[in-house]
């Protein structure tokens, strides 16, 4: 019998590895106690379906029967997924960090048999190279040390928990006010790259994030410079080869400081946060660029990354038939061949194909220096674009990573709610519904919720991100559709965080619940990684619930959060942007209360409105209003057949009796 455990999982990267010649074990307490019983070192490896350098070190090392016989003999090996389990990968990168090594997947971490790390490093290669030491020689010299000088390794497990606990440990609070976040806005100009859009230098990742900083603190302002340059930045990765011009989408980054070189993972939550800025900034600016970009983008999403219950897919891998990129990669005499010698020409010209290649002998499609593309132009585009689609199914696919989780499927129904009744496009609305529902299927207990569901097996319990993430989603979706169970729900999820997740000296919530496996800290952060932090998605809907239910209790939770975590946003602004933006929500939201009998009419005007600060309340009748609403007082003034007011902080509009009334009301107050 093999002694690879890995065949037992159904995480798509586990069972990656199943076939290694390794004696890989999945995380839990037998390799532990395994560990203790042979009297060897942990090696723990994470990574992640989608990543290539993972593919990279698994078929130079984890598919070498040689280098795995040295780890097989020297070491007890644990496999993560790091989507499937990221409060272990949370941790070990921590540690990482102590270690004063910068961070990156795969994760490679030495731990002693309780789990405490004593050394690491991401991506060895097999034999020494490029200044980095051979895998097989680390494997020997760690496992050579553990055996031999037990002290240097306890002095190191201690050094490193003990910052582990120290970096954990609350920071002086501050209080951040809209001045503050200003001067952060005003800041971050400086370091945005004027040439290309996005942050300076290279590799460039999207930081939608910090783009939503800099779309709210335009409007905050009226400093025009904030929201173009969050507009430019979208402008280039929507015409770069970070965006997939044929089926739609984006990749995870590029490697280059131009957008035109992806990384060509695509990963579920970067798409979302870009489908809502997207959104925006095709409202504010009228370009149809990022209309398009943003139905192609839903059109892959439905069309590639929905599991078969209507729930979302986490990934799609960078790599296919063993080589990064190979499926997107276009040679000039295939696409001259779809689409014949006349268009081809004018096709080639607009998106950067040449004979010889622009990448590796292949040609990355891109428009970075096609300057504008005029309507007809995009017209005759579109049938050739379908055309290369329609090719390019026949290729190898990259691997996808079936795994439904909460979080990163939260973020995008909550991206499809919003997006969907702001533009118009019911359709999305209804993909993010039955998301919703297969998410509620697949993974709540209770008012409990599992983070990751694959082929049929849920891991319980679930993270602060997935409560958090999808209680933004329910809320979402209750104000697109005026569904009263998303609501519901939005609300269980947001008191089981609070239940299972507090850190009492912070007054924020740890990212793993009080019931959930020991491990030797429990992680909890305040900064964004690839997706916003949960703490910070947690007060947005904190102050968005509030609004809607009338529950103040819900509003002082938001500021203990935001209190407790804000000395260490003001310590790193450029990594705390999602709770910048929390803290902008909580200042600025306003109410916009639909009553009467023509409230969808009213309803439906304030879904055009921006979503970042507003909330939508509807009321059959205004004795219907939560008793905490603000636009209570003003009821008694609201005619029968139907009317809307909006509310910011103490301030009230009059009754507004015409739907069209309630742009110019919003302006008004955000001025």
């Amino acid at each position: 019998m093999s002694e690879n455990r890995l065949a037992a999982e159904t995480s798509p990267y586990l069972l990656q590895h199943k076939d290694n010649p390794v004696h890989w074990w999945a995380w839990g307490p037998e390799p532990f106690a395994e560990a203790r019983r042979a009297g060897k070192p942990v090696l723990l490896s994470v990574g992640y379906a989608a990543c290539h350098w993972c593919h990279v070190m698994a078929h130079e090392s984890f598919e070498d029967p040689q280098i795995a016989g040295v780890m097989n003999a020297l070491f007890v090996n644990i496999k993560v997924d790091r989507e499937e389990r990221p409060e272990v990968d949370q941790i070990y990168m921590s540690a990482l960090h102590q270690l004063g090594e910068h961070g990156g997947w795969p994760l490679t971490m030495f731990l002693d048999a309780d789990g405490n790390p004593f050394w690491g490093g991401t991506y060895f290669p097999p034999t020494a190279r490029y200044g980095r030491p051979g895998f097989a020689d680390v494997l020997q010299q760690i496992a050579e040390v553990y055996r031999d000088d037990p002290q240097k390794i306890r002095a190191n497990t201690e050094a490193i928990v003990a910052r582990l606990h120290k970096a954990a440990q609350p920071k002086d609070g501050v209080a951040i006010g809209l001045a503050d976040m200003d001067k952060a806005a005003t800041q971050l100009i400086e370091v945005f790259d004027r040439a290309n859009g996005g942050l300076k230098g290279a590799p460039k990742f999207p930081n939608s994030s910090l783009l939503e900083l800099m779309w709210r603190a335009g409007a905050r302002t009226g400093n025009a410079q904030m929201r173009a340059l969050a507009a430019f930045t979208l402008n280039r990765m929507s015409e770069g080869g970070i965006y997939d011009h044929v089926s739609g989408g984006f990749a995870r980054y590029s490697v280059d400081e131009i957008w035109f070189v992806p990384h060509f993972e695509k990963m579920l939550y970067d798409n979302a946060q870009l489908l809502e800025l997207l959104a925006l900034a095709h409202r504010d600016t009228g370009d149809a660029l990022f209309l398009d970009r943003a139905r192609r983008t839903v059109g892959w999403l439905a069309r590639e990354m929905r599991t078969e219950s209507g729930a979302f897919a986490a990934s799609l891998d960078a790599d296919s038939e063993g080589h990064e990129g190979k499926f997107y990669v276009w040679q000039f005499k295939e696409i001259e061949a779809l689409l014949g010698a006349e268009d081809a020409a004018f096709f080639c010209r607009l998106y950067d194909v040449t004979p010889a290649g622009n990448w590796e002998a292949g040609n990355i499609l891109n428009r970075t220096d096609a300057g504008d593309v005029s309507e007809e132009d995009e017209a005759r585009l579109a049938p050739m674009l379908d055309r290369l689609l329609e090719a390019r199914a026949a290729r190898v696919r990259p691997g996808r990573d079936d795994k439904v989780l909460a979080d990163w499927n939260g973020l995008m129904i909550a991206a499809l709610a919003r997006a969907g009744a702001f533009l118009g496009e019911p359709t999305w609305v209804a993909l993010a519904q039955r998301a919703f529902d297969a998410v509620v299927g697949h993974l709540a207990r209770g008012d409990r919720l599992g983070h990751s569901w694959c082929d049929g097996k849920a891991v319980h319990p679930g993270l602060a991100s997935d409560l958090a993430a999808m209680a933004r989603a329910g809320i979402a979706l209750h104000e697109a559709t005026g569904a009263a169970e998303p609501l519901s729900r939005a609300g269980a999820w947001l008191a089981a965080l609070e239940r299972h997740h507090l850190d009492a000296g912070t007054g924020a919530y740890f990212l793993t619940a009080d019931d959930a496996e020991d491990l030797i800290l429990r992680p909890r952060s305040s900064h964004d990684e690839a997706s916003p932090n949960y703490n910070a998605v947690a007060a947005d809907a904190l102050v968005r619930l509030a609004a809607l239910t009338g529950d103040d209790a819900l509003r002082a939770r938001a500021d203990r959060i935001i209190a407790g975590l804000s000395g260490e946003a003001a310590r790193n602004v450029l990594s705390h942007g999602a709770l910048l933006n929390a803290i902008d929500t909580r200042l600025r939201l306003a109410e916009i209360v639909a009553t009467g009998a023509t409230r969808e009419a009213f309803a439906a005007a304030a879904l055009r409105t921006e979503f970042l600060n507003r909330v939508l309340v509807r009321a059959a009748d205004t004795a219907d209003l939560p008793a905490g609403s603000l636009a209570a007082a003003r009821a008694a003034a609201a005619p029968a057949e139907g009317a809307a007011f909006v509310c910011v902080g103490e301030r009230c509009s009059l009754p507004l009796t015409s739907p069209e009334g309630i742009a110019g009301a919003m302006a008004e107050f955000s001025a």
